[in-house]
């Protein structure tokens, strides 16, 4: 089978295609393109696999894809629909104007996202900013607003590689049509129980070859691979619900608790008590900052004036 490739059609007089997604989930399967790909999701639930990274998905999130990556975007049925805005643009956009040295910064930050870089902090802000700006700009307006969101990537610290840096894409044994085929099945099951058995079936491989296929193309065990998608759906519930910590763990298709314990502590490096409690002082931390921000003549520390 031949991989899930997609070429990217920019705007011809802008040289770059600029794209806003408002649906139930994302179209795309598991695929990579030749193209260069800014993502902001500002609203969804489910999870992103960038190369050999896993991690839940929720907004705002911003990822820049290098060419040939594989990556997929998936969101949870029947959770939210998705809100996601791309810029996407091939080497031919900024041909000549690379060369320039003011843009060289930008040159590394290209190179660099050949493992998929994500955005944070307050880069991610002030990106999310300007690309929102987006559907207001054409022409050479929008060019200009493009180069500067990678210009303020580009000198920025909060933009962390993603792919491991020994994952690499052999192109000639590499499935993607099948590994799509898993992910769907994945995702439509997580919280159940599911066994390397009824993975392999999927694809009609044995339990021995989907092993190994599975590890080849996503540089990781297939337990391993599960595990870290249920964690990440497990962490979106303890920050977003209720629900105490073993209806939580059952949810994400954990058959004892002692095991989901043990699973969260090896990955999160806290227990999911204690990482609850932590992300509810600081989400109460940053809505008093937000309160004390709106308004700048309140009195931010004790006593009041004489």
């Amino acid at each position: 089978m031949k991989p899930i490739f997609q070429k990217l059609m920019a705007e011809p007089e802008e040289g770059f295609a600029f794209k806003v997604v408002q649906s139930a989930g994302f179209d795309c399967p598991w695929h990579f393109h030749p193209e260069y790909e800014l993502i902001l999701v500002l609203r969804s639930s489910g999870y992103r696999v960038v190369g050999d990274n896993v991690a839940p998905l929720s907004g705002p999130d911003m990822v820049l894809v290098g060419p040939g990556l594989p990556h997929i975007w998936q969101n949870e049925n029947g959770r939210e629909s998705v809100h996601a805005l791309l810029i996407q643009f091939d080497e031919r956009f900024l041909d000549g104007l690379i060369r320039v040295p003011a843009l060289e910064p930008i040159r590394r930050l290209l190179k660099r996202s050949s493992r998929g870089l994500n955005v944070t902090g307050k880069t991610l802000d002030s990106a999310a900013g300007l690309m929102m700006e987006m559907p207001r700009l054409a022409g050479m307006n929008g060019i200009i607003q493009v180069l500067r969101i990678l210009d303020l990537l580009a000198g920025s610290p909060e933009c962390q590689p993603l792919a491991s840096a020994s994952f690499a894409l052999d192109a000639q044994p590499y499935d993607a049509e099948r590994m799509n085929r898993v992910f769907q099945f994945l995702n439509a099951r997580l919280g159940q129980v599911i066994r390397l058995s009824q993975a392999a079936r999927v694809v009609g491989l044995s339990e021995g070859a989907f092993s190994r296929f599975f590890r080849v193309h996503s540089g990781r065990s297939f337990p391993e691979f599960l595990n870290e998608l249920r964690i990440g759906r497990a962490c979106r519930l303890l920050i977003e619900t209720d629900k105490n910590i073993t209806e939580i763990s059952y949810e994400c298709g954990f058959t004892n608790l002692s095991n989901f314990n043990r699973q969260f502590l090896r990955r999160k490096k806290i227990s999911p008590r204690e990482f609850r409690r932590q992300m509810q002082a600081s989400m109460t931390e940053a809505a008093e900052r937000r309160t004390l921000d709106d308004h700048p003549l309140m009195v931010r520390s004790g006593g009041g004036s004489g």
